[in-house]
């Protein structure tokens, strides 16, 4: 058996993680174009 297996660094899932990752990523991109929208209304 590989000896990594045996002492592991991190335990938890990695689909939570992964659904943690888009999600920030996500809120980040749609918080980066309702900023953008809101500039562009205000100038219109």
């Amino acid at each position: 058996m590989n000896e990594f297996e045996q002492d592991v660094q991190s335990k938890n899932n990695d689909v939570v993680d992964s659904i943690k990752g888009f999600g920030f990523s996500f809120i980040f991109f749609v918080l980066i174009f309702a900023i953008g929208v809101i500039f562009n209304v205000l100038g219109s």
